[in-house]
């Protein structure tokens, strides 16, 4: 992106004498400051053109002959009853939190086992005139994917520059409560019995935040494994409408544009303890206060966060994606501290020692070994990273993205919402992921470009396969999930009862989006919803195996995930066309010693409560 010079100021002509070295100078000055920008700036990224590579964007599928044929994503939005639309507060000024919001969450409010659906509004800057006042929304299901707005009812009409969410029974009641988080302070409501909500952030001991505190991802933990929730809460960065507007932040021939985070300072992430009564923060003494080594400031920039455990010690730990600095990894010492080791595992930066615009995030086991995988979307002609681990061990992460098949068909795009689930039930993970830009005329100044974009479905191919995963596109799987959106957060969840994964997707400023999975379940799958009794209720930290045909499968219960969101809490494993899983075993927050279910039969949806 072609911007001014940002600096001001005017400067005296030299005369004739030394004009000449006064432009050779200014032109070597230009090229040196012009190849530091480049490096730094996201904004900058955006204009770089790549090498050529292979036009994988959809369909590079056909080349393996073996697809997921009998899938397809139907847009149910309007017949399901959903009519939420996010507001990004927008009114021509150009403030940078505009770009980033709309986001959404399962969460079963009401305790009847279907899932509903919350959405995360923003809001009118101060002064602005608009009416009627957006506000967050709530959907009940009816069980069969039919919504009704119950936002009113349930006492979550309000108004606040909301941007994430995330989902848990903090109080240990049996009732998900929800944490919004946003621009000018964060939102906490407990669940009163599935009726209503009502909000407790003083009471619950959360700080009183400045006008301009900015969170965005947030996840629910119990990182102590004392059988309570606590919190981990991403910062942006330091952040003022005063401190915007004074940058001249230009899009060359166009005005005003939105600036790149560089020019804001970073933000520390914050960690609440739950001692039972109140939330206490102990960011500084947990090692969670990532400083500058150079300036002692702080570093993150942080956007999304995932919680899995790393090394198998039934602690869990905490990725972090960074927007320009850094990613942060966050390995659970067991005492009560963390450690940052994002450089030491491999996750801190791309393949060439680079920082990028990190967004989206999400961990699962793709292998049979259990060794993890991260994904993480980056920014446009930045690809989104796929750091594997050769085995479960904690060994260096390496970025396999572009071997593994999702590299460069995700390079063009600027990708947020991202997330592994498996929607062809077949036993493999697949990857979908939100993509859309920050500036609504970017195509002006970058023809390769726009600001709604298309959605990416990635399959899991298999072993055998030329590539790990092929890029999917309408002839797979349906046009519907391919219209062109300003993609933020999105999730998934099974709203209908079919046991296959239905996919929701927020637009910045625009409305939200239900896609239903036709076809997923021609395959079999079982549903684990899991209850803790020691453990935190909903049973975040716990680790379940399947065997399944003589190959063992596992996955992690999280709170956070994608972009801003959160998935459904329960459990599915596709079986592809086995009539069982030979063994279900459940580690339990902090259990050496696991839970055996033994043979689980297909199309099982069970709840499962601690012993």
């Amino acid at each position: 992106m072609n911007l001014v010079d940002r600096r001001g100021g005017m400067r005296a002509a030299p005369d004739g004498k030394t004009l000449a070295l006064v432009l050779l100078f200014i032109l070597l000055a230009g090229l040196v400051a012009l190849g530091v920008w480049y490096k730094i700036s996201p904004h900058v990224k955006a204009a770089y053109v790549p090498p050529p590579v292979p036009p994988a964007e959809f369909g590079s599928a056909h080349e393996t002959g073996s697809l997921p044929t009998n899938v397809r994503f139907v847009d149910v939005t309007e017949s399901s009853g959903i009519h939420f639309r996010h507001s990004n507060g927008a009114k021509g000024k150009k403030l940078l939190p505009e770009t980033m919001g709309g986001s959404c969450a399962f969460i079963d409010f009401d305790g009847d086992g279907d899932q509903d659906l919350l959405f995360v509004n923003s809001a009118p800057w101060p002064g602005d005139e608009v009416k009627p006042l957006p506000t967050q929304a709530l959907y009940e299901n009816d069980g069969h994917g039919n919504f009704r707005d119950v936002t009113a009812r349930v006492g979550l009409d309000v108004t606040f520059y909301g941007m994430g969410a995330a989902i848990g029974d903090y109080d240990g009641d049996g009732w998900d409560d929800i944490f919004f988080t946003g621009v000018g302070g964060d939102h906490l409501f407990r669940n009163v019995e599935g009726k209503r909500f009502e909000e407790t952030t003083r009471p619950a001991g959360m700080p009183r935040e400045g006008p301009h505190t900015w969170s965005t991802g947030a996840a629910f933990l119990d990182y102590q494994n004392d059988g309570k929730l606590d919190l981990f809460v991403c910062r942006y960065v330091e952040w003022s409408p005063e401190l915007d507007l004074v940058q001249a932040f230009q899009i060359t021939g166009l005005g005003r544009a939105y600036g790149p985070p560089q020019n804001f300072a970073g933000a520390f992430c914050r960690l609440y303890q739950n001692t039972g009564a109140k939330f206490e923060d102990v960011s500084a003494q947990a090692g969670i206060e990532v400083k500058n080594r150079l300036t002692g400031k702080p570093m993150a920039k942080a956007l999304g966060v995932t919680v899995n455990d790393l090394d198998g010690d039934g602690f869990p730990d905490i990725w972090v994606a960074n927007d320009t600095v850094q990613n942060f990894l966050f390995h659970n010492r067991k005492d009560g501290t963390f450690e940052e080791i994002g450089v030491a595992s491999g996750f801190a930066f791309d393949q060439a020692g680079n920082t990028r615009g990190a967004m989206g995030i999400d961990c699962c086991s793709l292998d049979t070994k259990g060794a993890k995988a991260i994904v993480v979307g980056n920014f446009a002609n930045e690809i989104t990273a796929l750091y594997k681990s050769p085995d479960a061990a904690v060994v260096p992460f390496t970025d396999d993205a572009i071997v593994e098949g999702i590299g460069n068909p995700s390079r063009k795009y600027m990708k947020f919402g991202v997330f592994f689930f498996d929607f062809d039930l077949d036993g493999r993970s697949d990857i979908f992921e939100a993509n859309g830009h920050l500036e609504n005329e970017i195509q002006t100044v970058q023809a390769e470009q726009t600001y709604a974009q298309p959605a990416q479905l990635f399959w899991n191919a298999g072993p055998g396969a030329p590539r790990s995963f092929e890029a999917l596109g309408p002839m797979e799987v349906g046009p519907d999930l391919f219209q062109p959106v300003v993609g933020r957060g999105c999730a998934y969840g099974d709203i209908d009862g079919d046991g296959d994964l239905d996919v929701v997707l927020v637009p910045n400023n625009g409305p939200a989006k239900l896609f239903r999975n036709d076809g997923g379940d021609k395959n079999h799958w079982i549903r684990l919803k899991l209850v803790g009794a020691h453990a935190n209720r909903n049973a975040f930290g716990s680790s379940i195996e399947a065997e399944i045909g003589g190959r063992k499968f596992s996955q992690h219960l999280s709170s956070g995930r994608s972009y801003l969101s959160q998935c459904e809490q329960v459990i599915t494993f596709g079986l592809g066309q086995a009539a069982k899983a030979d063994q279900v075993r459940i580690f339990w927050p902090g259990k050496i010693m696991p839970q055996d279910l033994g043979e689980v039969p297909a199309s099982s949806y069970r709840v499962v409560k601690e012993p």
